[in-house]
This record gives structure tokens, C-alpha cells and sequence, in this order.
């Protein structure tokens, strides 16, 4: 068996059994063409879309092609795609079966391919017996990732609304709280009529006005302090409006470079790849059950 395969004598046991291996390599292929044929293999068929992440950002050092992947391949976005296609069904999966979640996840991930491009683009990658229905997919799992991340960034953007609108009820009150003080003190028209006293502006003799009171102090506080406070609420109402802004547009997150086609023949069984790993195989164990039949005959003549 050792010397079986030496150069020499692997090229005798060719010449002798030339014919043998010949017919078994017809006989293999075949076979092999009968094998991969549509009535016993069948034949399924590709449909590929191109996309390109758009109006997203980053959360971390992760960039924003990494992030699509991600989304896409989000339980959220499967469990939407097997609901719409019913891919128990058609896969032939009973949901009563015991290992049906791992069984589903495994088929999904075997004929549905995400891949990120040297370009930075997202490749989606979809296979099935139906040409159609592999479109379908492809175009589905774009919708319900763009549907993904428009509701996760709407929920933000509702965090951000309600924060805002706390904010402004809060700076609303002290506005209430202030003008209250303000009017006790007889009002910010009054602060303006006595403003000259209280200033000490000095009289068209020369000479200054009377020192302001305590109580004309607190009216000029508390008017500054309105004007402040007037200012804030106008600043964090800019920031509330743009927050609803962003709460209510219906912006899409993906740009889709090349769309699904159905596909017009096979991607799976390549027939001459069965064929040759058909033939492959079928002259290995040829060689293999050779190697007995002379190492016995050489046992035997030797003995």
C-alpha cells in the first residue's frame, strides 16, 4: 500500500487498468448528470440587491455600513420577513417541532447572505427555489430595516420632544413665578417710568436724583430676570420645534444602488461542478479498492 501510490508504479496500475477507470469516469458522469438534474436536484435561483446606508450615524467607532449590517440583520427584520412569507411553511418547517427556532434561524442564514462590499456598500443576497419569490425577499428585508431604523430613530426623536416640552413647562413656571414678583412691585412699567431715578441719571442741573430704594433694586432684578427668563424659554423653544420637526418627518434610510431582479436561470446545482466531484470521487475509491486487488495479488505470488 506504502508504494502504491509511487510514481512508477502508480503509472503501471493507470496503463492496466486504463479502460476500467474510463468507464467508471463515463458511468460517474452519468450519474452525475442524472443526480443534478431539475427532477432530482432542485435547482434554485439567486436574486441580489446593492445598498447604501443613508441619513444614519454611527453610535460608536463602528462605521455606518457596519451599522446597516446590523439593522438587516436585526431579529426584529427576520421575524418580520418569515411573518410576511410564511418561511415555515415554505421551508416545511412544523412550529410544533422541537428545534424549530434554531432550525429557522439556521435556513435563514443559509439562503439569506449579507455581506459587506470593498466599496463600503451592503450586499443582500437571497436564494430559493422560486426566482420570484427570491426578488420578493430581497426587497422586503430592504423595507422592514428602513422601517427598523425609522421607528428606533422616531422614538428618539420622541424622547428628545417630551424632554423639551418638561423643560418648557418648568421655565414656563419660573416665568409665571417672576412676572407674579414683578407686578407685586408695581410691574416692569413701572420699573421703566422710575428707571431714571433709580439709575441715578443725572438731572439737567447737574446734579444726580435720588438714591434708588431697596424696592426699586428688586424691581430692576426682577425685570432683568424676565428678560432672561424670556430669552431661555425662546431658545429651548427653537430646540422643541426642531425635535418635533424630527419626530415627524419620514426621512429613508436606504439608498438602494442596485435593485433585486428575478433571476432568468439557475445559480445552484452547477452541473459541471457535481460532475466533476462525481468523477473525483468515483476514481479515488477506484484507486482505493485498486490498491487491495494488487497488493493481494502481490501477497499471493509472493507467498
Amino acid at each position: 500500500m506504502e508504494n502504491f501510490f509511487d510514481n512508477n508504479n502508480l503509472l503501471r496500475i493507470l496503463a492496466k487498468w486504463k479502460w476500467h477507470l474510463i468507464i467508471i469516469s463515463v458511468l460517474a458522469a452519468l450519474v452525475s448528470l442524472i443526480f443534478s438534474s431539475s427532477m432530482v436536484m432542485k435547482p434554485r435561483f439567486k436574486s441580489t440587491a446593492v445598498i447604501y446606508p443613508s441619513n444614519v450615524a454611527p453610535y460608536s467607532d463602528e462605521s455606518e455600513t457596519e451599522q446597516m449590517l446590523q439593522w438587516i440583520n436585526s431579529k426584529d427584520v427576520k421575524d418580520s420577513v418569515m411573518r410576511k412569507f410564511d418561511l415555515p411553511k415554505h421551508y416545511g418547517i412544523d412550529s410544533s417541532y422541537k428545534y424549530f427556532s434554531s432550525t429557522m434561524s439556521y435556513l435563514y442564514d443559509k439562503f439569506v447572505k449579507v455581506a459587506k462590499t470593498p466599496f463600503e456598500s451592503v450586499e443582500i443576497t437571497v436564494i430559493d427555489r422560486d426566482p420570484v419569490f427570491a426578488r420578493d425577499m430581497v426587497n422586503a428585508i430592504i423595507h422592514y430595516t428602513d422601517l427598523k431604523i425609522r421607528a428606533t430613530h422616531h422614538s428618539k426623536y420622541v424622547e428628545v420632544v417630551e424632554s423639551l416640552k418638561k423643560a418648557l413647562v418648568i421655565k414656563q413656571q419660573e416665568i409665571d413665578s417672576t412676572k407674579a414678583l414683578l407686578n407685586a412691585h408695581g410691574g416692569a412699567g413701572n420699573f421703566l417710568s422710575k428707571s431714571a431715578e433709580t439709575m441715578g441719571i443725572i438731572g439737567a442741573q447737574g446734579q444726580a436724583s435720588a438714591p434708588a430704594t431697596k424696592g426699586d433694586g428688586d424691581l430692576i432684578y426682577l425685570t432683568y430676570r424676565m428678560f432672561g427668563l424670556a430669552n431661555e424659554f425662546d431658545l429651548i423653544m427653537q430646540k422643541y420645534d426642531l425635535a418635533v420637526f424630527d419626530a415627524k418627518k419620514e426621512f429613508t434610510y436606504i439608498n438602494v444602488v442596485t435593485p433585486p431582479q428575478v433571476a432568468d436561470k439557475k445559480s445552484y446545482p452547477k452541473r459541471l461542478l457535481v460532475m466533476l466531484y462525481f468523477v473525483a470521487g468515483a476514481l479515488l475509491l477506484s484507486l482505493v479498492a485498486i490498491s487491495f486487488v494488487e497488493q493481494k495479488k502481490s501477497t499471493g505470488e509472493q507467498a
